[in-house]
């Protein structure tokens, strides 16, 4: 574990993790495996599900703080930039994924398997902007009032929504990044978050990755 771990990065693994897991898939999807797309595009929905909802949060509660702290409002509007930019990168590839679900074509997987990796691309270079030159300055501030109040923000979700943010966050997660978890949140709070509130995760597309490491 290095002292750079962040929730953040590890938040930005799992979406790193599902989308190479999901080019992997697409370029690995046997012609006319129409179950296998249908399966595919769920998992992509999940994932960007749960990107959107991170960096609604980062616009709605995270830049305005850094904002009245006297971080750079040019940097800060660079981020909301590169959040626009991959909102319409994930919305492309929605678009590829749905076609590829509906023909389970070979021809149809290789054009969704390309809009995957132009989409992490783009996703990349915003979260290596990030943890570059954002952390730096928001780091400094995670003992700070106005940082606690963010926090309890992000946190004020929904069971569902939480118990499905721990399922996908822990599916697949590295060692370095679980230890980390577990020194910041408590381990049965993950545990029945995920397992209880997050059943519909483990239920539709946790098996979905259990297929392809099969």
């Amino acid at each position: 574990m290095t002292e750079s771990m962040t929730m953040n990065r590890v938040i930005h693994a799992a979406v790193r993790r599902d989308l190479d897991r999901l080019s992997t898939a697409l370029g690995a999807m046997p012609d006319g495996d129409r179950a296998r797309a249908q399966a595919l595009d769920r998992a992509y929905g999940n994932l960007r599900e749960e990107l959107t909802h991170h960096h609604e949060g980062e616009d709605t509660h995270i830049w305005p703080m850094l904002a009245t702290a006297g971080v750079d409002r040019e940097l800060l509007t660079a981020m909301e930039n590169e959040h626009h930019t991959m909102a319409e990168s994930l919305a492309e590839t929605a678009t590829a994924m749905s076609a590829v679900a509906a023909s389970g074509s070979a021809v149809d997987a290789a054009a969704a398997r390309a809009s995957v990796l132009r989409t992490r691309e783009v996703v990349e270079q915003h979260l290596r902007h990030e943890e570059t030159e954002l952390e730096p300055r928001l780091v400094p501030l995670h003992d700070s009032p106005e940082w606690k109040a963010v926090e309890k923000k992000l946190r004020s979700n929904p069971p569902a929504v939480t118990g499905r943010f721990f399922a996908w966050l822990t599916d697949g997660m590295s060692d370095d990044h679980r230890a980390f978890l577990k020194a910041t949140v408590p381990t049965p709070v993950v545990t029945v978050f995920s397992r209880v509130f997050g059943r519909r995760y483990h239920r539709e597309v946790a098996p979905v990755w259990k297929a392809q490491a099969g």
